[in-house]
C-alpha cells in the first residue's frame, strides 16, 4: 500500500468498521481443503508454474508441523516471503485494493502486504495455531528505518501467545520475526481477527461484516478451502 491516499483509505476503513460492524464469529477454527480442486484450478488458471506453487503449499500443509507454535510461525513466514514477489494491486489485479486468496497469490507469484498476511494466516490455521492468537494488524511503516520520515500504510500478521502478550510480528518487509516492541519502524493503527476489531489493544467491534474479508472467505470456499 504505497501511497498517502491508500493510508487515508485504511483509516476510513477503520472508522467504517467501528461504526458498522455487528455480531462476530467464534475465535478458533481449522481449514477443510479440497486439494484436488485447488490443484485443478491452479493448473487451469495459471499453468504449470502456478500449479507448482500451489502444490508446494499443499505439501507444506500436509507435512506434520513443528511441535512449537513459534517454529510454525517461522515456517509459514519463510514460505510466503519466498513464494511471492512484492507488488501492488493495480499492477497485479488491475484494481486499487484486492484481497487475493492463497490460490490467487500463489498462481500469480506476487502480492501486496495483505496477500502475504492472508497466506500466512491460513497456513498457520492449517498448522493448528488458534485463530484467536492471530491478528491482521494495519500499521504505518517508516520506510528506511525508525528515523525515516517516509511512511506507508502496511499490514502485518501478529501472533499473541497470550491475550495480553506483546505480539510477534510476521512481516513481508523483513524476514526476521520480532516482538512488536522491537519494530520501532511500525506504528499500529488497528487490528482484527475472527473475534473482532482492536484499537489500542482493546476490543472495539466484531468483524463479520468487513466486506473484503467476507468476499475473501467466499472466494476461498469456491476454490476448495472452507474455514
Amino acid at each position: 500500500m504505497p501511497s498517502t491516499r491508500r493510508f487515508r483509505v485504511t483509516l476510513n476503513l477503520c472508522r467504517w468498521v467501528l461504526l458498522c460492524l455487528a455480531c462476530g464469529w467464534g475465535g478458533s477454527f481449522a481449514l477443510e481443503i479440497n486439494a484436488d480442486k485447488l490443484q485443478s484450478l491452479s493448473a487451469s488458471r495459471y499453468g504449470a508454474k502456478g500449479a507448482k506453487a500451489v502444490s508446494n503449499w499443499l505439501q507444506l500443509l500436509h507435512t506434520p508441523p513443528p511441535a512449537l507454535e513459534k517454529d510454525r510461525l517461522t515456517v509459514a513466514n519463510d514460505f510466503w516471503n519466498r513464494a511471492l514477489l512484492s507488488g501492488d494491486d493495480i499492477t497485479i489485479w488491475g484494481k486499487d485494493d484486492y484481497w487475493a486468496t492463497p490460490l490467487e497469490s500463489l498462481g500469480k507469484g506476487a502480492g501486496d502486504c495483505e496477500d502475504y498476511v492472508i497466506g500466512k494466516y491460513f497456513t498457520l490455521l492449517s498448522m493448528g495455531v488458534p485463530a484467536n492468537k492471530l491478528r491482521f494488524i494495519y500499521v504505518r511503516a517508516r520506510v528506511g528505518g525508525p528515523a525515516s520520515s517516509s511512511q506507508i500504510a502496511h499490514m502485518v500478521l501478529g501472533y499473541y501467545d497470550t491475550p495480553n502478550a506483546v505480539p510477534l510480528v510476521l512481516d513481508s518487509l523483513i524476514s526476521t520475526i520480532l516482538p512488536a516492541s522491537q519494530r520501532r519502524d511500525l506504528t499500529p493503527v488497528f487490528s482484527f481477527n475472527a473475534d473482532g476489531v482492536y484499537v489500542d489493544g482493546k476490543p472495539a467491534a466484531p468483524v463479520d461484516r468487513l466486506s473484503r474479508w467476507r468476499d475473501l472467505l467466499q472466494r476461498m470456499e469456491r476454490e476448495g478451502i472452507r474455514p
